[in-house]
């Protein structure tokens, strides 16, 4: 089979890419990088002949809100454009569990927006909507700091690893078409401050999270069900204590 990874060379892309060669599969990791950009189209239509597959887990390089949306409104509309073209049988996307929960998002509403293009393209669909990857953690605790305290939400999360999201979207990427969405889920709900606690005591960071429920996560309201998936999802493997004590190994 062959299969052509958007954004094949970043954190989820370099993993499944590898993921997928080793399962026997014709793989091509695009990105602009490599001379394939959805952005302008350029090496769109090379890329993609004869591919069966075309797994987008692309991300947009700024993450204000007119220059996000216009990322994947543009970078959706040249792709599945091209897929049509060349006859592609599968289109899976990266999304996020709760997109549509958080409409004060920015990025949150982009990425519906992506979503609404996929379902109304021709093409036979899959979206995988995955929560939060461990390896966020950091960049959640730098949102809610402000001197020696991080402030944020009780909200409950399930967040995974991002190797498991990876694994995920291989196994998906080789089966049919949903034309639904499926959604990915850690294998343990923790409230976000919680999730930030235990990576900073990890860490021997001293500064203290203090539990707010009207802090903002990224500056959106969030509540119980923001976070979480709407129903049954896919459990990941890894848990999170042993996510930070392979982390701490490594980074010794």
């Amino acid at each position: 089979m062959k299969i052509v990874v958007i954004g094949g060379t970043g954190l989820i892309g370099s993993v499944l890419v590898t993921k997928l060669r080793e399962g026997g599969h014709e793989v091509t990791a695009a990105s602009p990088s490599s001379g394939v950009d959805t952005i302008t189209g350029a090496g769109l239509a090379e890329a993609l002949e004869g591919a069966n597959v075309v797994v987008d887990v692309a991300n947009s390089p700024s993450f204000e809100d007119g220059p996000v949306l216009e990322f994947f409104q543009t970078s959706g509309r040249n792709l599945l454009a091209a897929e049509a073209a060349a006859g592609v049988g599968h289109h899976v996307a990266l999304s996020i569990v709760g997109a549509d929960l958080i409409p004060d998002s920015g990025y949150m509403r982009a990425k519906v927006a992506q979503e609404e293009l996929i379902k109304s393209a021709k093409t036979p669909y899959t979206i995988v909507r995955a929560p939060q990857f461990f390896e966020f953690v950091g960049a959640i605790a730098e949102g809610g700091a402000a001197g020696d305290t991080v402030r944020l939400p009780p909200a409950p999360m399930q967040p995974i690893a991002a190797a498991d999201v990876s694994a995920a979207l291989a196994e998906i990427a080789v089966d049919q078409p949903a034309n639904g969405t499926i959604e990915l889920a850690g294998p343990e709900q923790i409230r976000q401050d919680d999730f930030v606690r235990q990576f900073l005591a990890a860490k021997q960071d001293t500064r203290q999270v203090v539990t707010d429920p009207d802090a903002r996560y990224f500056g959106a309201d969030v509540n119980d069900g923001s976070l979480v998936p709407a129903g049954p999802a896919r459990v990941g493997a890894t848990h999170f204590a042993d996510w930070l004590t392979a982390k701490q190994t490594k980074d010794a």
